[in-house]
């Protein structure tokens, strides 16, 4: 991706943040939501934040595959070097309850890793860049990621935890995991970690600004992210402190084999 498109990226972000910030809480007009799935809201909000990126966007890069929470998939991104990897509101639950927890989340792929991330939380205002190899930034600061060392007291954005968690600590958890990977690179959380399937355009963005602040990203089991995969989704994400990564992983494992064994 050119570098002098950069600014345009995030011109095109702070756009529609913007116009999605402008139907918050229903100002202006009623959000309609519906639900693709049980638990599983849309609204005409996130639609048309997906119909302009992909105009604008395209029109950047119009060799660029096209993957989105809220456009049906094409396999034919899968033949592209390059592929625009977004999602229009992440956070949908928290953006139709008037919470502040969602943002807008647009990631440049270019063989399968994150080349640049765009996070804007304009109800936040909150707006997270970073291009590989050049550090991350938070509203124009350098970010600097947790450097914990010692897994227990660890800051997790979580509403409640397991028992087996009982050892760590609980701060504010936004609906959008990729803003909760956001807070590891700020070093206001020192770990994030799932354990289920997750999609591409959930965590592209972050997965680049995390690293780039300094924190240890990766999928449940220790291993690399890869983008643009044919089924898009990766088992988990973990993004954390360095200095836990591993203790990070040992506690999910420990957690699967206790689920398995449960079921």
């Amino acid at each position: 991706m050119p570098h002098r498109n950069l600014e345009a990226v995030i011109a095109a972000t702070r756009e529609v943040g913007d116009m999605a910030m402008a139907r918050w809480r229903g100002e202006g007009k009623a959000v309609d939501v519906q639900y693709k799935s049980p638990n599983n809201p849309v609204s005409d909000v996130d639609l048309a934040v997906d119909a302009r990126l992909k105009a604008v966007l395209g029109a950047m890069v119009p060799e660029a595959g096209w993957l989105s929470e809220e456009t049906a998939d094409n396999t034919d991104r899968l033949a592209c070097r390059a592929m625009w990897c977004v999602d229009p509101i992440d956070g949908t639950r928290d953006f139709i309850r008037g919470r502040p927890g969602w943002a807008v989340s647009v990631a440049l792929v270019v063989d399968g890793t994150p080349e640049f991330g765009v996070l804007y939380a304009p109800a936040l205002d909150e707006l997270w860049v970073a291009q590989r190899g050049q550090g991350a930034l938070l509203n124009g600061e350098t970010l600097h990621a947790s450097q914990r060392t010692e897994f227990a007291g660890s800051r997790v954005p979580a509403d409640a935890l397991p028992r087996v968690d009982s050892d760590l600590v609980i701060v504010t958890k936004p609906n959008s995991i990729a803003l909760r990977m956001a807070l590891v690179a700020d070093d206001r959380a020192d770990l994030v970690a799932t354990l289920r399937w997750g999609f591409e355009w959930d965590v592209a963005a972050a997965a680049l600004i995390a690293t780039e602040a300094g924190a240890a990203v990766t999928d449940a089991f220790g291993a690399p992210l890869r983008f643009n995969t044919p089924r898009a989704q990766a088992f988990g994400v973990i993004a954390c402190a360095p200095g836990i990564h591993r203790a990070v992983v040992d506690r999910l494992h420990d957690r699967a084999v206790a689920l398995t064994t449960s079921a």
